[in-house]
């Protein structure tokens, strides 16, 4: 299955500015997120998603899922995580390691880490965070949290392309889309 990132509605464009000829309305509200304003970010941008059994709301795609998560005693810290469900053997790790490191470099968000679980096997993790606990102004953390979610898809495209694994990707895939019965 094949994700397109601008399938995903930016928030960050302007709005067409003032229109009712006077003053400016000023700036949007500073507001302390929460759980529900993601909720209704997530419904606009017409994602699905769930709450999990640890009551973080998450945004899956095949292949991946993103978290939605607040921390901390007061819920002070807002994070989008991604975890990245391909698995990586063990001797591969210095390749994928080189790949990250380019990808830290030339881009903003997802900063993207490795998992190396007891099996050998590695997998990737991207994450954002903004401290929201003193109020945020409410375009940019709406901006921020699509351009992070668009962002997650946009890596997971990239290690597709930079891996070679489109083909691979379209051979366990049906016409249709649907996983092949050829496995």
């Amino acid at each position: 299955m094949s994700i397109d990132p601008s399938s995903i509605p930016s928030f960050g464009m302007p709005s067409g500015g003032n229109q009712g000829g006077g003053k400016p309305a000023g700036p949007p509200p500073v507001i302390v997120p929460d759980q529900a304003l993601v909720t209704q970010l997530l419904d606009q941008m017409q994602l699905k998603h769930v709450v999990d059994e640890e009551g973080d709301l998450t945004a899956p795609w095949e292949g991946f899922r993103v978290y939605f998560m607040f921390r901390g005693d007061h819920k002070e810290l807002f994070a989008v995580r991604a975890f990245y469900d391909r698995p990586y053997p063990l001797e591969r790790k210095g390749e994928i390691l080189d790949l990250v490191d380019e990808w830290n470099r030339e881009t903003l968000w997802p900063k993207v880490y490795t998992h190396t679980h007891e099996d050998g096997v590695v997998r990737l993790i991207g994450e954002s965070q903004m401290i929201v606990g003193a109020g945020v102004n409410l375009d940019y953390f709406v901006t921020t949290t699509a351009n992070w979610t668009q962002a997650s898809v946009g890596f997971e495209q990239w290690m597709v392309e930079r891996l070679g694994l489109q083909d691979e990707i379209e051979n366990e895939e049906g016409e249709d889309g649907e996983p092949s019965d050829e496995a």
